[in-house]
């Protein structure tokens, strides 16, 4: 105490280690049920192994990480859900893409995905299923990858300064291996993207699949989200890709706008 004030050594003490910490659940996050072996915590983390294997420890501890008995990979632990039930209500975000995700979905006969930023990955937190018999379901709601590796993140990539999305992409660049990608490969797409004013995937997730994304930007100008359709390649040729894509980014700019009200 100094002068009856606390005195403290800097405004980020201790922030290394909670980054860290972070870092490594966003890791497992990646691999949901089936878990994340520790080399791939600590490829993804670019953390040196006893760093990754300290922290997990202590977040098992606290019953934030779990390990399975069965496969000895490390995963997000039960707490974490029981701590999110402390703010249930989705994000105006969701709230406002829900009517016109419909709405897309339902004109064009295609599944429509909602995907999300966070931090240096994306989620999907809504998937809509449409009325084409056939539907591509390349993603589950709550599949969580790197910015870069799906059509959505690189349509969020694109919608960003580019000194920003190459550093979201260096950041990553040690995570691509694992999805065959690379860093070069997603900066390209990221240029395209950006010319097109949407990006266009011609090989989607799924092998014979494309995918069409648009993105979404919150009141204040920042890329959030992008809504993206995925369909078998004969779904998505030059002309229904004209369609499609209008039909998106209509959607996205009403998202946009119901947002902002």
């Amino acid at each position: 105490m100094t002068n009856g004030r606390l005195k403290t050594r800097g405004p980020r003490q201790g922030g290394q280690a909670i980054r860290r910490a972070l870092a490594v659940l966003r890791a497992l996050a990646v691999g949901g049920e089936r878990g994340v072996p520790l080399a791939e915590v600590v490829q993804a983390t670019s953390l040196a192994r006893p760093t990754v294997h300290r922290i997990v420890h202590v977040l098992i501890e606290e019953g934030i990480v779990e390990r399975s008995e069965r496969t000895g990979n490390y995963v997000v632990g039960r707490q974490v859900p029981e701590l999110a039930l402390a703010r249930p209500s989705r994000s105006p975000l969701m709230v406002a893409a829900e009517p016109h995700l419909a709405a897309a979905s339902a004109q064009l006969g295609d599944t429509l995905f909602l995907t999300v930023r966070t931090g240096l990955d994306t989620l999907c937190v809504a998937r809509r299923i449409g009325s084409y018999p056939i539907q591509v379901l390349s993603i589950e709601v709550g599949v969580r990858r790197p910015l870069g590796v799906s059509s959505a993140g690189v349509a969020i990539l694109a919608a960003m300064p580019s000194a920003e999305a190459r550093k979201i992409v260096l950041a990553n660049e040690t995570r691509f291996g694992a999805y065959r990608t690379d860093a070069a490969t997603v900066l390209g797409q990221i240029q395209l993207a950006r010319r097109r004013g949407y990006n266009l995937r011609d090989v989607g997730l799924v092998q014979g699949t494309k995918s069409l994304s648009a993105w979404i930007r919150t009141p204040d100008g920042q890329p959030a989200a992008a809504i993206t359709l995925s369909a078998m390649r004969n779904r998505l040729g030059p002309r229904r890709a004209i369609e499609v894509t209008d039909v998106l980014v209509s959607a996205a700019r009403a998202i946009e706008a119901t947002a902002r009200e």
